[in-house]
């Protein structure tokens, strides 16, 4: 039996910066930095924060940084409070798994657009 996937479109592509453990960026709380990535892709791609249906964010070392820093993100950058926002504590491959699950959603119709 065939199956027929819908078409999942990538229209921006933007990440936090990366860097070592006490380095450049020690004083740089991640969701600060996820929220100025989610406003660079809603003016990019002109997406009103409303028709966000969920954000996906990869962060290893979350310690310290209070509950659900991608809600936090997603929260201060205009998101709803009604949208989903999760993090995926993955090792090496955080922000890879954040995107394949947000493909995931969209193919199980869960979400229609989604920032991973």
């Amino acid at each position: 039996m065939a199956k027929n996937l819908k078409d999942v479109v990538f229209t921006s592509a933007l990440r936090t910066p990366i860097g070592k453990f006490k380095g450049l960026w020690k004083k740089s709380q991640a969701h600060e930095l996820g929220k100025i990535v989610i406003l660079n892709i809603l003016q990019q791609t002109k997406i009103k924060p409303e028709f966000i249906d969920e954000v996906i964010m990869g962060q290893v070392l979350t310690g310290g940084t209070g509950q659900n820093p991608a809600r936090q993100a997603a929260i201060a950058a205009g998101i709803p409070v009604e949208k989903t926002a999760y993090v995926i504590n993955q090792v090496s491959g955080s922000g890879l798994r954040s995107i394949a699950s947000g493909y995931q959603s969209i193919l199980l119709n869960e979400s229609k657009i989604v920032i991973a």
